[in-house]
């Protein structure tokens, strides 16, 4: 977590509708913290394959187990911590979605977009829990 910045968290529950929750979720974060077009589009897209993952795969669609997103940020970065109750999975192991086999597969795209769009991934527990880093600044 970053250290010495200011946190938000939220809880969702593991169906498919709340990942709409995500969008309105960026939209405050976005307008307090100001963070430019180009960094909103980064952190929605990436931010919303993280939840979608964590509530479809972590949680198996399971009504009953939670989503936690966490929100820390400075003035020159913002970090997202999406956690799931489910077993994990091997992160290390994930097909690569721009292979000649894998391009017509419709899923295995999310790990690879936000690898692409932030800054930095971590995974953690066995991948329970994603780590996504953006550099921000607020001028």
């Amino acid at each position: 977590m970053i250290q010495g910045g200011i946190s938000q968290h939220i809880e969702l529950s593991s169906e498919v509708e709340s990942i709409s929750k995500i969008e309105n979720f960026i939209d405050r974060v976005s307008d307090q913290y100001q963070f430019g077009e180009d960094h909103y589009g980064n952190i929605l897209i990436a931010l919303t394959e993280a939840v979608n993952n964590a509530i479809t795969h972590g949680n198996k669609l399971d009504p009953n187990k939670k989503v936690h997103l966490n929100m820390a940020t400075t003035s020159k970065h913002v970090e997202f911590i999406v956690k799931d109750e489910g077993v994990g999975f091997d992160y290390d192991n994930v097909p690569d979605p721009t292979l000649p086999e894998n391009i017509e597969k419709i899923r295995g795209r999310g790990i690879f977009l936000m690898k692409t769009l932030a800054d930095r991934v971590d995974f953690e527990e066995n991948g329970r829990i994603i780590k996504l880093n953006f550099s921000i600044s607020n001028n």
